[in-house]
């Protein structure tokens, strides 16, 4: 029998480990388990006492017996060809070149001409459907064309391998033996029969099961394979899986317009995170949710029948489940469990309003981590050591690991590093799950997207670097755990009114992309509420292109409040004269080393009343701004590092006017945090580092005293 005071902790089994899952659930105080994809629990692991059964769903894959008399009801999309330079009158595009065909094949089901669009891009048109016609037999298109110019191919095609059992599949080299689960949409009759159907047959048939977990419902992110059955497109918020003729049709019902092939292929950019939403796809992302989130919850009021608990999986097949949406409280869901990459990743999940939020640690045990002659557990400590502060401000109930527990058995190190983590986890939890962190101010940050992507912006794939986006992802890394209340907001919210209780409002990103906002800062409602809310005291912090958008003489729209604008080309004429750093300043005090990430050039302060905190290649790279009784501070990135954390949390407190309660909860080393629960009289110090560390910290009252705190560890302390 597991001894369930310890618990709080989710591990993967699979057949013929018994005596193992045993050793391992007594060691690590684990009281449930979990199967994972590629693996099943035999009924010996289901029997074992005190602990919980979670057991993967997969509601639209994974049931080739069904999916193979309905092709019609397959998955589909909208993708594009290359873009085709024409040189005769006539081209043939082979549109499907560049894809998976294993993944990807064209729908020839529903008539082309009445859904498939060729676009001359050299013209940015439509090219009339009397002038192009496909062959079927070869999969080409032959337009009629205009030499030199650009064409390409808005195809409908169906998926007929789902994409993450794809990938689990090459990644794990199943090989013939295990079958290419194909997907299947809800939107069409038999499919939406057949989900309740075998669910309700599957309940039947697991009474050992007490949490169903859903990974996930209907529609898989965006996650397109080239022919080299690599990766050719991703987007973690993408919709582009989720499109069908049903579909559309019953979007013109409901919102009296018809969407086009060109509203979801958006020029080849598939309305990526990065790309400022049109209404259109906003009016679809909202059809999408309000469906996605009915059907669901037909699905967990079924579990709820059998007297099961229904968790979702936050990835995979979860669009139209976003939980910051209107609808996901909807679905009734008991919980909701996500991969830990970092700590953004992990305030993305233990944010969201559900009885239950769980965190999924890396590394996943799977053979690209678990080979012989490597470390699993430095990837573990880096896992866990970013996480964990962001834990500290916003609490998971629970934490779990998932794959192959033979392979991780193997690594005794990796065991030690894991059961130590959850036995943290657990004090922590603790802890925080009787009072409320502090926090020293609230912080807005505002893009294109506001809540719905709330700790999800500048991401493309989840959890992973990519080089224009770790400039800006830097800045919600060091926000996930800092003493900050963080909410996000889009221009509507701020056309609305600015809340009272905002401290801080931060824009970042590059120009025109959403998080910086685009033509959002053409609206004079916009920039006039911006401006009255510095202006009367707030704190204004850009980075990057903020407010960015060439018009009237200025590209950053509100150069006015930050006190410096960018050099285009327009305006070299004008000399530039204020170059000098201030030599001390309280946002740059415990600055080193600053860590901007991707260059912005030539930006250049507008006045000698700009503070220029770093300049150099003839640039400003920092500054702040007096603006009325507010303050504004500038920088032009922010990637991650632990001195550029603390640089940021100065910068707030400065333009928030709270320069004298920096030093609450707060150690004068960068490498270590502070986080309390005045409530409780409690407060901890975390080292987030690799170096042993001597520090002096102060606590609520700015008592200071000195601490001494290894590598990696964490300390508590009474007030």
């Amino acid at each position: 029998m597991i001894d369930k005071k310890r618990g709080r902790l989710t591990l993967p089994s699979e057949a013929n480990f018994y005596d193992e899952t045993i050793e391992m659930l007594e060691r690590l105080g684990a009281d449930a388990i979990r199967d994972s994809d590629g693996t099943y629990l035999p009924e010996d692991i289901k029997d074992i006492e005190g602990v919980d059964i979670y057991t993967n769903f997969f509601p639209s894959r994974g049931h080739n017996d069904f999916a193979e008399t309905v092709p019609f009801e397959r998955s589909r999309y909208f993708l594009i060809s290359d873009f085709i330079t024409a040189t005769e009158d006539t081209t043939e595009i082979s549109f499907l070149k560049g894809y998976y065909p294993e993944q990807i094949i064209a729908d020839y089901d529903y008539e082309p001409k009445d859904w498939w669009e060729v676009y001359d891009r050299t013209l940015g048109e439509v090219v009339s459907r009397d002038d192009w016609e496909v062959d079927k037999e070869k999969n080409i298109v032959s337009v009629k064309t205009i030499p030199y110019h650009v064409y390409t191919v808005n195809f409908l095609a169906y998926g007929i391998w789902d994409p993450v059992q794809m990938y689990n599949h090459i990644t794990n080299d199943w090989g013939d033996e295990v079958a290419h689960h194909i997907p299947f949409d809800v939107r069409y009759e038999k499919s939406s029969k057949f989900v309740e159907e075998n669910l309700e047959n599957w309940l039947k048939e697991n009474p050992k099961t007490d949490v169903v977990r859903f990974t996930t419902f209907f529609y898989q992110f965006s996650l397109i394979f080239n022919e080299d059955a690599k990766e050719k497109y991703v987007d973690w918020f993408g919709y582009s899986n989720s499109v069908s003729p049903e579909a559309i049709l019953e979007f013109e019902k409901e919102y009296g317009y018809r969407l086009t092939s060109e509203d979801f292929i958006d020029q080849g950019f598939y309305n990526s995170n990065y790309r400022i939403p049109s209404k259109r796809y906003l009016d679809y992302i909202d059809f999408q949710q309000k469906y996605v989130s009915s059907k669901a919850k037909r699905l967990v009021d079924l579990v709820h029948k059998y007297n099961k608990k229904a968790i979702m999986f936050l990835g995979d097949h979860w669009i139209g489940t976003e939980p910051y949406g209107k609808y996901f409280k909807n679905i009734g869901l008991d919980g909701v469990v996500g991969s830990v990459g970092d700590g953004a990743t992990l305030r993305i999940i233990s944010d969201i309003d559900v009885p239950m939020t769980e965190g999924r640690f890396l590394p996943y045990f799977f053979p690209d981590e678990f080979y012989e002659g490597n470390d699993p557990s430095i990837e573990a400590k880096d896992n866990w050591v970013k996480a964990r502060r962001a834990l500290l401000r916003s609490p998971l109930d629970r934490i779990g690991y998932g794959g192959y527990l033979s392979l991780a058995y193997k690594f005794p190190k990796f065991i030690d590093y894991i059961t130590k983590v959850a036995d943290e986890f657990r004090e922590i939890h603790d802890i925080s799950s009787k009072a409320t962190a502090y926090k020293s101010c609230k912080v807005a940050i505002l893009n294109s997207w506001g809540k719905i992507r709330t700790w999800g912006a500048y991401v493309v794939a989840h959890g992973k670097w990519f080089k224009l986006g770790y400039s800006y992802s830097g800045m919600m890394e060091a926000l996930s755990g800092m003493d900050m209340e963080v909410t996000f907001i889009n221009f509507d919210d701020v056309k609305a009114g600015i809340d009272d209780d905002i401290d801080v409002i931060i824009n970042a990103g590059d120009a025109y992309t959403a998080f910086s906002g685009g033509d959002s800062f053409l609206d004079p409602e916009v920039l006039t509420n911006l401006r009255k809310f510095v202006y009367e005291g707030g704190g204004f912090i850009g980075i990057g292109d903020p407010t960015a958008y060439q018009h009237q003489g200025r590209f950053f729209q509100l150069a006015d409040v930050m006190g410096v604008d960018v050099e285009k080309g327009f305006s070299q004429g004008y000399d530039r004269y204020f170059t000098k750093e201030i030599e001390d300043h309280f946002i740059t005090k415990d600055l080193e080393d600053y860590v901007y990430g991707e260059e912005r050039p030539n930006v250049y302060a507008t006045s000698d009343k700009t503070q220029i905190l770093k300049y150099a290649n003839n640039e400003v790279q920092m500054a702040a701004n007096e603006y009325g009784k507010g303050r504004s501070f500038y920088a032009m990135g922010l990637a991650y590092s632990l001195e550029n954390t603390r640089l940021l949390k100065r910068a707030i407190h400065y333009v928030a006017h709270k320069e004298d309660d920096l030093e609450k909860y707060f150690a004068k080393d960068v490498r270590l945090e502070v986080a309390a629960y005045p409530d409780l009289s409690k407060y901890c110090v975390i080292n987030n580092s690799t170096d042993d560390v001597k520090s002096i910290v102060y606590d609520g009252k700015g008592n200071s005293h000195e601490v001494e705190i290894e590598a990696g560890d964490l300390i508590w302390f009474e007030e």
